[in-house]
């Protein structure tokens, strides 16, 4: 498909509504090449949290936490849910930090890896194209960063309350938990109400692949 090169992307919560609507619920918020030089495109940041396809040859529907927050927090909220932390003690270590040989671990892994590619791929997400140059002032992480903003429940009064059973509330990170989105940067902070127009023009500029 021709996806756009650059853009900001929303996931939604499966079986999850708005509390007034029955518009599905933003579960997380997120884009991609905000740092100078950046090549990444929005389908590959897409691709890295939905992990790999089924022509992987040892790793079929697995993925690489490593390689995406947003993998790496899910599996944590499965591992607290379940009590798997003697099956996964590597999980929140870093390469650098791992003493065992790579492929072992990627092995002990693989089936959380399984389960978390099996969650995000649950749940629908869209997108609004938004081609400006990579950068931290960048409109994508502005848009980005207020969205988040805007959505969050974090130390506030709840909007759209979450599931009972919302995986999220399993996750060790307070932000999390309390926001109740799987972002944890920008979930305490005011938004800027001047992002809904640059969103509402970058929608409307938006052409489905």
């Amino acid at each position: 498909m021709d996806w756009p090169d650059r853009g900001v992307y929303f996931f939604f919560e499966p079986g999850e509504t708005r509390s007034s609507t029955d518009q599905m619920r933003v579960a997380r918020v997120g884009t991609h090449a905000v740092s100078e030089g950046s090549s990444t495109s929005l389908w590959d940041r897409l691709k890295q949290h939905y992990g790999t396809g089924s022509g992987s040859s040892n790793h079929p529907h697995g993925g690489n936490h490593r390689g995406s927050v947003y993998r790496k927090r899910v599996g944590e909220a499965i591992i607290e849910k379940h009590d798997l932390h003697d099956d996964y003690p590597d999980w929140d270590k870093r390469w650098s930090s791992i003493d065992r040989d790579r492929s072992e671990v990627r092995d002990e892994e693989y089936i959380l890896e399984r389960r978390v590619s099996a969650y995000i791929r649950e749940q629908p997400f869209l997108w609004v194209e938004v081609d400006d140059e990579p950068s931290a002032d960048s409109d994508r992480a502005y848009i980005e960063k207020n969205a988040i903003a805007l959505l969050s429940n974090f130390e506030d009064r709840t909007i759209d309350p979450r599931a009972e059973g919302w995986l999220g509330k399993y996750s060790r990170s307070q932000e999390i938990r309390e926001s109740g989105l799987w972002n944890v940067n920008h979930v305490e902070e005011q938004y800027d109400a001047d992002f809904l127009d640059l969103l509402e023009d970058a929608a409307e500029d938006t052409t489905p692949p």
